[in-house]
């Protein structure tokens, strides 16, 4: 394969997928003296540098080599970022999992990956040991597993090319944050929105990154104020809900926006950001196939965003499709997702013709057939968030429409939330099932889990019959 060319990159270095001078010279370039990491202590770029050229020396001594293969199943930090960089500088494939999977979890992730070293901590510090894997078999630098939301998790392959091709594109929208200024992480380095939104693009541009000590609202609020410089908060929906919390007493006038991305922004939680603070709340339309797709930074076309540069969409049979040079997906995929150069997101929304704005209206199999009616399950999932009482909501389908909801007086809120819920929808919109849990499951990322089985077994357990004891409505009705 030919050498890659970079944005950014001093003219006449050539890269090709397994040369790691990209990560020295896009990544780790810049002033000795400078901060770009303050992972619990500030990290200036000298001593980045010398912690990924140490590390990398470690992988080199496990056997990790140019086109070799590295999982790193480590928690945020800098011996996370050290080891992608040093993996990377090496010359590997990396394998990024979620520190916080199972071991039933990550033992499967690792026979579909297949890699011949793999980083996880103990007793505080990186240990790396060997695995029966391969080579790379693909060109791709990065492989990453998808949030399972709404399923098993594929396999995606991201190349140099791509992931610098993103930075570049974030560095062209207006109102990210800019160099000499500050990028407050919440979103997980793991997947795409924490990784190249925030730690990638943060290296190459000169904004420093902080991540807070705990994810807490007094944590997060302390990372805004742990410098004068101007601070982006970036995570996704669930993440809103600390800084709306906050107390107001609490003055940040370094705080200069929140950006979100991950999946649709609920009317109240906006609502309650905006009243606490005076500044935009921006979103973001991504996925890990591709990286940032279209922003909406300043809150000016909400719902609708604007595509990201470079980012070519248009809407099929009410679905979003991104054109795409390549299918990102590695192993066994779904033939349909990747087309003729067109990716189908499986997002429903669409693209105005005469402005480019893209509006996405939630997953397309959120749109389901009642009786030979159509039901929008986002649009019944909005009507229950608004409902007095209602903390979270989910609906799903499976063969009817269920929802399942947190209140905030448990299972005793059933018989009202029914009738308060009669007044808003149409009686074919309604759940068939409605079912109060205690609390929603939810992805490592933070992402609201949308998959029946494991929503079911989130609900409140149905109390035993007893003879002679009255039988109470059962919580799941």
């Amino acid at each position: 394969m030919g050498a890659i060319v970079f944005p950014g990159v001093p003219a006449g270095i050539g890269i090709d997928p397994f040369d790691g001078e990209w990560v020295g010279a896009y990544l780790l370039a810049g002033r000795d003296d400078e901060e770009c990491l303050r992972l619990g202590a500030p990290i200036t770029r000298r001593e980045l540098r010398r912690r990924v050229a140490a590390r990398a020396t470690d992988l080199r001594a496990a056997g990790l080599r140019a086109g070799g293969t590295v999982a790193l199943r480590l928690p945020p930090g800098i011996v996370y970022a050290e080891s992608l960089l040093a993996a990377w500088t090496v010359g590997a494939q990396v394998a990024l999992l979620d520190h916080r999977l199972t071991q039933h979890e990550v033992d499967g992730a690792l026979a579909r990956i297949a890699p011949q070293l793999v980083v996880s901590m103990s007793d505080g510090a990186p240990v790396v040991a060997e695995h029966p894997g391969q080579p790379a078999r693909t060109p791709h630098a990065l492989l990453q597993l998808s949030s399972g939301s709404t399923g098993p998790s594929k396999v995606i392959g991201r190349t140099s090319a791509s992931l610098v091709s993103e930075v570049e594109r974030y560095r062209l929208v207006e109102g990210v944050p800019e160099p000499g200024e500050r990028i407050v992480l919440l979103a997980s380095t793991v997947h795409v929105l924490g990784l190249v939104g925030g730690l990638l693009y943060g290296l190459h541009t000169g904004a420093t990154l902080v991540v807070p000590s705990f994810l807490s609202t007094d944590a997060i609020l302390d990372a805004v104020a742990s410098g004068p410089e101007p601070a982006t908060v970036l995570g996704v929906p669930f993440h809103i809900e600390f800084l709306a919390a906050a107390d107001r007493s609490r003055r940040l006038p370094q705080l200069k926006r929140m950006t979100v991305g991950g999946e649709l922004v609920r009317p109240s939680i906006r609502e309650a950001f905006a009243a606490r603070w005076p500044v935009p709340l921006g979103n973001m339309y991504g996925m890990t196939e591709a990286g940032v797709i279209a922003t909406d930074l300043f809150g000016q076309h909400r719902p609708a965003l604007a595509p990201a540069p470079g980012m070519a969409l248009r809407a099929e049979g009410g679905e979003i499709l991104l054109a795409a040079g390549a299918s990102p997906y590695v192993g066994l995929s779904d033939p349909t997702r990747w087309v003729d150069g067109w990716l189908h997101t499986r997002d429903a929304g669409d693209v105005d013709p005469e402005t480019g704005l893209v509006t996405i209206r939630g997953r397309l199999d959120s749109q389901v057939s009642v009786g030979g009616l159509k039901v929008d399950l986002t649009e019944v999932e909005q009507a229950i968030a608004g409902l007095p009482g209602v903390v979270e909501v989910v609906v799903a389908w499976d063969g009817a429409i269920e929802a399942f909801v947190v209140h905030d007086t448990g299972t005793a809120g059933l018989p009202a939330l029914k009738e308060a819920l009669a007044g808003r929808l149409a009686g074919y919109k309604r759940p068939r099932r409605l079912t109060l849990v205690p609390r929603l499951p939810r992805t490592a990322t933070g992402k609201l889990v949308r998959a029946v089985p494991a929503l079911r077994a989130a609900a409140f357990p149905t109390p035993p019959l007893r003879p002679a004891i009255p039988v109470h409505e059962s919580p799941t009705a």
